[in-house]
């Protein structure tokens, strides 16, 4: 079977077919999986009700996995696998959570515009989200494609910006939402780390606008001038021409490359039951992976 893909957008998105994701890849299927999330950057899977077990298999075959904000909060997960997160607003009892619970409050930050885990090195490369149950309405999913958003830039700004390095911290949007329970052992859990505004995409080989809610502020500025350009630079990157919205179907799986995309989560009636559950590969190329689990096989 050949993949297909059929474009979303003007200028990114596809959704793609002709491959069982339930079963294991052949090598060449995750090279053109590869080669097509160079080229759109978010690829919507429909029709493919995965088990945890099968999404899990599924995401392994791209990379090692991110555990992300759980390095912060590795709080109790009702889910089988400790990398896989929950987007839900389901608790630990199975039923829904109330409007105060933990998971709530975390997963409204998944509101905000942000790239996933860009707060750590390495940050994450591909994000898996899979759609289990669905509300009646809202809870769609926005992408902005922010290599496209470079491309829009006035000359004059892409000079400014040339050369600046934005600092990115795990709690930010946290903080921002007024959820600040953290211990400082929590707060330093996930060092701070600093990406230039300007990068490359190493699939594509495009520049890219590397904006996000985890941007927290600009080294070389005063915190204020340095925020308010980083609001000007994300509002810049989500005008609606660069914008794929997601409508989910029970059993899609849509894959996006964190790397030269952001992307948020729609509001949705808390009150009626969501369940999504994510799965995320680290920015480490494969190659290197395997030969350092040969090399510590060996060692074994």
């Amino acid at each position: 079977m050949a993949l297909e893909l059929t474009p979303l957008h003007p200028l990114f998105a596809a959704q793609a077919s002709g491959v069982d994701i339930t079963r294991p890849l052949s090598p060449d299927m995750i090279d053109a999986i590869d080669e097509a999330m160079n080229q759109y950057a978010v690829l919507v899977f429909r029709g493919q009700p995965l088990t945890q077990d099968q999404q899990m298999a599924f995401t392994k075959q791209f990379g090692p996995l991110d555990l992300g904000f759980k390095k912060v909060a590795n709080r109790h997960t009702r889910l089988k696998y400790n990398e896989l997160a929950d987007i839900s607003n389901v608790a630990e009892n199975g039923e829904i959570a109330e409007r105060n619970h933990r998971r709530i409050v975390n997963n409204m930050a998944n509101q905000l515009w942000h790239s996933d885990s860009s707060f750590q090195n390495p940050p994450a490369r591909y994000s898996m989200l899979h759609s289990v149950i669905n509300p009646p309405k809202g809870g769609q999913t926005e992408f902005a494609d922010l290599r496209a958003a470079y491309d829009g830039l006035p000359d004059d700004l892409r000079d400014e910006i040339q050369g600046l390095q934005a600092e990115h911290f795990a709690l930010h949007s946290r903080f921002m939402l007024g959820d600040t329970d953290y211990t400082q052992e929590q707060i330093d859990a996930i060092p701070r780390v600093l990406w230039p505004l300007v990068r490359t995409h190493p699939g594509s080989g495009r520049k890219l606008l590397f904006v996000g809610v985890h941007a927290s502020r600009i080294e070389g500025m005063t915190l204020a001038e340095g925020r308010l350009l980083l609001s000007d630079l994300l509002e810049h990157a989500t005008q609606p021409q660069y914008v794929y919205r997601h409508e989910w179907q029970v059993g899609d799986l849509v894959i996006w490359d964190n790397r030269c995309t952001v992307h948020r989560g729609r509001r949705y009636d808390l009150s009626q039951r969501r369940e999504l559950r994510r799965s995320t590969t680290l920015d480490i190329e494969r190659d290197a992976v395997q030969a350092q689990d040969q090399e510590e096989a060996v060692a074994h």
